[in-house]
């Protein structure tokens, strides 16, 4: 009887020549099983199902990903306004964990013998499947054929040709990622130190040239209304800004960051929903949060933005972020406005209940009613009484030591 395999699946060259290579090669029953994550839609669902029983798979399973993916990830992303390096919103690597989670507990639920993925041998997904392969499903083997048999694409090609299997794997001049928290975009501009990519090369073509004023609303952090517009998950929520702010060729850059495996390396992505939502939750926060909720959440938050970047989202440490994140967002409601325009967004203000510059404590630089100007006289000095001792002790022994008597 065939040894089971579980192989993450998406349908390109690599996982295909995988499909062959396991159940021809090496004699497995080959499983595939596909996570959407945000970046498929029904109809490529379809197909990419309809390919794999064609190259010869025992079954192919499609898991729906994308509540959990956010219920899991992305509102923790959120709450933190992770942006790795100041600049990515982490759109591939969150995604990627959310996939490896679930082949994991794939493999659990057909009690499969090993468990296979169709990474290369540079870059960072190798890392994060294997880690939480090795986590989750301890002893059972992994398989990366493209990485452990060095494979170049046109090998994988020919390969394929001699099992007559005939298909368009003509290389793109951009390799494109799509999920619900944006959109990765490779080529030859992102190889090298310097280059943008061309306008052609962005999945989403700016068709939107009037400036747009668009009103999120927030309930404990997370997005629920968009324009008054409510839904019934905070991920529908962001799908329907995306199609909103993403025909301004908002949230368009290119990543420069530490890999996992210790190299530099640049992508393009464009996340317009993400970086919008990212931008308008943290305006409020700064609303409606204390000067030291927001230091602390600031330090916290990019520690747990970099930890998953490299995979560590099973490290128990993560567990214990998320509980501060989630216990401070409880003021953290209320409607926030932004205005859209080609290439780019400000946000214009916000409106909150619990909004902590109240008109009724004072207006900045203007008028208090909380306190008097002998109250900031006497505060003054005290506050900064330790400082002052320091100096006065500092000037003193400047002076050198005092003569003998």
């Amino acid at each position: 009887m065939s040894k089971k395999i579980v192989l993450g699946f998406s349908g390109g060259l690599d996982t295909t020549y995988c499909v062959k290579y396991l159940s021809e090669e090496k004699g497995y029953e080959v499983h595939s099983v596909i996570v959407n994550t945000g970046g498929f839609s029904d109809d490529e669902l379809t197909k990419i199902e309809a390919h794999a029983y064609k190259l010869g798979v025992k079954t192919h399973t499609t898991v729906n990903a994308v509540k959990g993916y956010y219920d899991r990830i992305i509102k923790y992303l959120i709450y933190g306004n992770c942006l790795k390096n100041n600049t990515y919103p982490l759109s591939v690597s969150a995604e990627r964990l959310s996939q490896a989670l679930h082949i994991a507990e794939h493999v659990k639920a057909l009690g499969a013998d090993a468990v296979a993925h169709g990474s290369t041998g540079a870059g960072n997904d190798q890392v994060r499947f294997d880690m939480i392969f090795h986590i989750m499903i301890p002893g059972v083997e992994i398989i990366t054929p493209i990485r452990d048999l060095k494979l170049s694409r046109e090998e994988e090609i020919t390969y394929l040709k001699s099992k007559g299997i005939e298909i368009n794997f003509e290389k793109a001049m951009y390799s494109i990622n799509k999920g619900l928290w944006g959109t990765s975009v490779g080529g030859k501009e992102t190889l090298n130190s310097k280059g943008m990519l061309p306008e052609s090369a962005w999945p989403t073509q700016v068709t939107k040239t009037d400036a747009e004023e668009v009103k999120l609303g927030f309930v404990k952090g997370q997005l629920t209304t968009v324009n008054d517009k409510s839904f019934g998950h905070p991920s529908e929520a962001i799908q329907y800004l995306q199609t909103i702010a993403g025909p301004f060729g908002i949230g368009r850059d290119i990543h420069v960051g530490d890999t996992i495996i210790g190299i530099k390396g640049r992508v393009g992505f464009e996340a317009a929903a993400p970086m919008v939502i990212l931008k308008a939750h943290h305006a409020l926060e700064k609303h409606t949060l204390t000067k030291w909720q927001l230091q602390w959440k600031d330090t916290l938050a990019q520690f747990y933005g970099n930890w998953m970047h490299e995979g560590q989202i099973l490290d128990p440490v993560m567990r214990d972020i998320e509980a501060f994140l989630e216990n401070s967002q409880e003021t953290v409601t209320g409607e926030v406005f932004v205005q859209l325009m080609p290439y780019r967004f400000q946000v214009i203000g916000i409106s909150s209940a619990y909004d902590l510059m109240s008109s009724k404590f004072g207006k900045y630089g203007e008028m208090n009613t909380g306190f008097t100007g002998d109250d900031v006289r006497g505060f003054s000095k005290i506050f900064g009484n330790q400082t002052s001792i320091w100096n006065a002790v500092q000037a003193e022994n400047a002076k050198g030591p005092k003569p003998k008597a």
